[in-house]
């Protein structure tokens, strides 16, 4: 049996903001431990055999980063771009269709990539007993044992007990995020699990359930996916036949088909799971996973706490101190700082809504910028003049380009840059500096071992990152 890990890593996690932006979600930062939480899920069947390098689905905007933290773990899985997004139904199928080339037909292990799952031993054991069930052409999810009465979660209904050792059950039904009231009757009946997300089933039976609840979905997907382009480390579909396709979630598209009786669809089964699963979907939730201090607080960084309990204050960039507080968010990054009371972190979306519509820089981006090549940091900022610090990975080259509105003073501190200058060509050294005149083409190359950090200095009229001229791009970027 070939278990192959899919992992979908379209979220934007709008209520973990400041630390999580539209281009840098939460399932690329370190919340808990040194890997991010895409790293996590990347290793989370690691030991179990027959494992299959994973297949992440991702969209465009996170590509390069994506790609570059998985090969930081030394692995080399196929990562299919989405155009467009269109919910965790079509990215399955897009999944399933990709996984049976070469008459290929494995157990998928489909993961969200914004998970916390502490008990890595739990989970793996309970995966292999899914992917039995699988194996025989069952639809698996996992369930959650709650353990409270959880509002923020969709809930399963279990039905009677499988035959067997799998711990598995017949899965009655879907519900619905339910009032207190409900979900503490759910609580009190000892039949209802929380929705998990994570399914396992082969992906010819999701080929064919999805072709019997949605060949709609189907039919586009078989499309996008007729002309697949490969593009460095990514596999592009067609974007016209995707765009196209109807957007839908795998509980809604297929697994309540399947507990309502439609006819044609293979058997279903919820396994109960107690791993210390967390889809840390707010900052309370975070705190509900990280370690905590006697008196309840968790926290990270250059923090310092007085007569404080129940916090969670996070530093990323200069010392935050919390004198008398309790039950409160304190959240620091270089461009904004949060706080909130711990009962009202769901609302923290509003916030990034609000400067989404303002069209704030800080809903997006965070100060530095990640890019294929390396990062950039936005040091400083006025009228007609912006500084960055810039580092250039080893071996990296930025685009041949040109700006129509700016001019760049380069000062190299650490490494040697390889500068094109129009038709010159030079190497600049550490304490060394260059002119880039505005008009000008040029290029910003890494030939060296080391990280190339600079100091970029621009000075213009307009400052915009959308005034770069792509003449060359190593990166599969052009035009503007």
């Amino acid at each position: 049996m070939t278990l192959l890990p899919v992992i979908l890593s379209g979220g934007s996690g709008t209520r973990l903001w400041p630390l999580s932006r539209e281009h840098y979600p939460k399932q690329l930062l370190p919340l808990v431990g040194d890997d991010s939480l895409l790293q996590a899920t990347v290793q989370r069947l690691d030991g179990l055999p027959g494992v299959a390098e994973p297949l992440l689905i991702c969209n465009e905007d996170h590509r390069f980063i994506v790609a570059e933290q998985v090969r930081a773990l030394g692995r080399q899985g196929a990562v299919l771009l989405e155009p467009v997004g269109r919910n965790t139904a079509p990215a399955m199928t897009l999944a399933a269709l990709w996984a049976q080339h070469e008459g290929k037909d494995p157990v998928m292990v489909v993961m969200p990539a914004d998970h916390v799952i502490l008990d890595g031993d739990v989970f793996r054991a309970t995966v292999r007993r899914a992917a039995a069930l699988a194996e025989a052409g069952m639809a698996v999810t996992f369930g959650i044992t709650p353990d409270c009465p959880e509002t923020g979660y969709g809930y399963i209904q279990r039905g009677a007990a499988l035959a067997g050792d799998s711990g598995g059950f017949a899965l009655a039904r879907f519900v619905e995020k339910p009032d207190r009231a409900t979900a503490q009757a759910y609580l009190d009946s000892g039949d209802y699990l929380w929705n998990s997300g994570i399914f396992v089933m082969k992906a010819s039976v999701w080929q064919a359930a999805i072709a019997v609840c949605r060949p709609d979905i189907l039919a586009a997907c078989e499309a996008a996916l007729a002309r697949p382009q490969a593009d460095g480390d990514f596999v592009r579909v067609a974007k016209e036949a995707f765009a196209a396709c109807p957007a839908d979630s795998i509980d809604y598209a297929v697994m309540e088909k399947i507990t309502a009786g439609v006819a044609g669809l293979p058997a279903a089964a919820v396994i109960p799971l107690s791993a210390g699963w967390s889809d840390v979907g707010a900052w309370d939730s975070l705190w509900q996973v990280l370690p905590k201090d006697a008196a309840g607080n968790a926290h990270r960084g250059d923090v310092m706490l007085h007569d404080t309990t129940d916090t969670l204050a996070f530093s990323e960039s200069r010392l935050v101190a919390c004198v008398g507080v309790r039950d409160l968010v304190v959240v620091e990054t270089p461009d904004a700082v949060l706080v909130a009371h711990k009962d009202r972190t769901q609302e923290v979306k509003q916030i990034a809504e609000r400067l989404k519509r303002e069209k704030r820089g800080e809903a997006q981006s965070h100060r530095k910028v990640h890019r294929p090549w390396g990062t950039y940091d936005g040091v400083d900022a006025g009228e007609r003049f912006q500084v960055k610090r810039i580092v250039v990975k080893p071996g990296a080259t930025l685009s041949l380009q040109m700006h129509h509105h700016r001019a760049e003073h380069w000062v190299v501190v650490r490494g040697t840059a390889k500068v094109t200058r129009g038709e010159e060509v030079l190497l600049v050294s550490e304490n060394e500096s260059t002119f880039i005149p505005l008009g000008m083409k040029h290029r910003l190359e890494n030939p060296g071992r080391v990280p190339l950090e600079m100091i970029e200095v621009q000075s213009g009229a307009y400052l915009g990152e959308d005034d770069i001229v792509r003449f060359e791009d190593s990166y599969g970027r052009h035009g503007k």
